[in-house]
């Protein structure tokens, strides 16, 4: 196995003295993880950050063999790891895609969105620019691996207006009629999923409290507490953003 493509950083981890192995997203390989020599040396380590585009040139003798992987930066996202709220939804969207996707199986749409999300945190100058892009990330990370949500028309009446509610069991959409006497039952559809556009912080909250609990129940399962505290440290960033906003 030989290829050379360019790859999302995502995770890494220790092996051995000097290297590590560093787990990638690319185009048309998937989630990919490869050994890289020196990957915890002053010359790797600010290439090797989460969220940083690298071209990665990789090789296994045989498909059973971990492979082994020469890395080249292509785009630093460094400098926002030192600013408090971006680090943290890197953090998050990274570990989030390395610890759910199976690996060598390629989700070209998951990686273009992983790349505007990062664009995305990289330009605007608050959270309420990506914090959008965010939810509909992990909207999209769910109905690519078949856990999808049906947001398009309310599950009891089939309307489609005025959906501003999802039921935690089966995520479907209910409209404000039919969610009125379930109130705090259900879990809030902000307007922004169904409309695009840019979201409010709070919106934002409610929004990754929604793809959160799906998240959690049928993707990550027993993998949830791992990301816990990544997850955890993203929405407390949030909320205290909204409440100076």
């Amino acid at each position: 196995m030989r290829f050379i493509a360019p790859a999302i950083v995502l995770a890494l981890r220790s092996h051995g003295e000097h290297g590590a192995v560093v787990r990638m997203l690319t185009e048309a390989h998937g989630l990919q993880a490869a050994y890289v020599r020196g990957a915890r040396g002053r010359r790797m380590r600010p290439v090797l950050m989460a969220g940083n585009l690298v071209e990665a040139q990789l090789s296994a003798r045989t498909d059973m063999q971990l492979p082994q992987a020469i890395i080249e930066l292509t785009r630093s996202r460094g400098p926002l790891l030192s600013e408090p709220l971006p680090a943290a939804a890197i953090e998050w969207a990274a570990a989030l895609t390395a610890t759910a996707l199976p690996e060598q199986q390629p989700y070209p749409r998951l990686y273009q969105a992983l790349g505007g999300l990062l664009d995305a945190i990289e330009a605007a100058p608050s959270a309420a620019g990506w914090g959008g892009s965010l939810v509909r990330y992990e909207l999209l990370l769910l109905a690519e691996l078949g856990f999808g949500l049906d947001l398009d028309q309310c599950a009891v009446s089939g309307a489609t207006e005025q959906l501003v509610a999802v039921s935690p069991r089966s995520g479907r959409a209910v409209s404000a009629i039919e969610a009125e006497p379930y109130s705090g039952r259900l879990l809030p559809l902000p307007p922004f999923m169904l409309a695009g556009g840019p979201a409010s912080l709070p919106d934002v909250l409610d929004g990754l409290a929604l793809t959160g609990h799906f998240l959690s129940r049928d993707l990550l399962t027993e993998r949830a507490d791992v990301l816990s505290e990544a997850r955890s440290r993203l929405v407390e960033r949030l909320r205290r953003a909204a409440g100076h906003a």
